[in-house]
């Protein structure tokens, strides 16, 4: 008879964290061998809720820098308002050289328009001082 830890399959799960708030109690994953390896080195696994282009290492450093500077949370969504938001994606598609920085950025974040709220924000007089803190940031 085989053991039974060996017999078992592995169950791999999504979860998208968007609104509202979930609790969960007692919950055992098998997690594989290489999933340390990657979340040391900053690289997120494929089943991740982040689009390909803000996954790479590059696109973590940035994520590290906006997160310490209190921008964004834990899950990668912003703290800041929506036309900050907006200059923020930007920012970070400008570095990472994302050609459809809305459409990976709304998704993201589970908005729309948000060429809208950048531009809006290019009239409010907060957004110089916030490129700048910027430009401070990602140097």
């Amino acid at each position: 008879m085989k053991d039974e830890k060996e017999s078992l399959q592995p169950i791999n799960f999504n979860i998208n964290f968007n609104k509202g708030a979930i609790s969960v109690n007692n919950i055992n994953i098998g997690l594989p061998p290489d999933f340390l390896s990657k979340r040391e080195k900053g690289i997120l696994s494929e089943d991740s809720a982040l689009p390909k282009e803000l996954c790479t290492e590059a696109a973590m450093a940035l994520w590290s820098k906006v997160q310490d500077a209190g921008y964004i949370d834990e899950n990668f969504q912003p703290k800041i308002s929506r036309t900050l938001s907006a200059i923020l994606a930007d920012e970070m598609a400008v570095r990472l050289e994302i050609a459809e920085k809305w459409k990976t950025f709304e998704g993201l974040w589970n908005r729309r328009n948000m060429y809208r709220d950048y531009y809006k924000a290019l009239s409010q007089s907060q957004t110089l001082a916030f490129q700048e803190k910027m430009k401070r940031i990602f140097k």
